[in-house]
């Protein structure tokens, strides 16, 4: 993305955001609530890149225009593995990790699996993502492989 095409509105960060397939869950932009991430507040005549976590919100950084914020939240966010995410997978079973596992290596889709102690550490859940806007072509696996409890 070259320089003229740099989002420098929060409404233009917003677009390309959504245009990209990038998630929402850790950054409040143009107003989105979140429960944990980063955000642009703005405070009278200036703006903020804040961090909030558990209602408690803190200011890291100041700046005088919303061109120069946008411009610091766009590398923010193009820089973080986690905003281009998309989880369609959510089991606690091994075989429907693998079985979603073939089907995006057979349709050549990048992803990536991990698995966290949601449950317990004697009880994993594996987790698959798949990054931008392959969720479009994979979004329908959800139905099968997304199940929380």
């Amino acid at each position: 993305m070259d320089n003229h095409n740099l989002p420098k509105t929060e409404k233009e960060l917003e677009n390309w955001m959504k245009n990209n397939c990038y998630n929402f869950n850790g950054y409040s932009i143009n107003g989105n609530s979140i429960f944990e991430g980063f955000g642009i507040n703005k405070l009278g005549g200036l703006f903020s890149w804040y961090y909030t976590e558990r209602g408690k919100k803190k200011d890291l950084k100041y700046f005088q225009s919303e061109e120069e914020i946008i411009a610091y939240a766009f590398n923010q966010i193009k820089g973080d593995k986690w905003a281009k995410t998309n989880c369609i997978g959510f089991t606690t079973r091994i075989e429907e990790k693998e079985e979603l596992e073939s089907i995006l290596k057979e349709k050549q889709v990048a992803f990536f699996q991990d698995e966290i102690p949601y449950y317990g550490i004697e009880k994993p859940v594996y987790r698959t993502f798949v990054l931008g806007c392959d969720i479009n072509s994979t979004e329908y696996l959800k139905e099968k492989y997304y199940k929380e409890k």
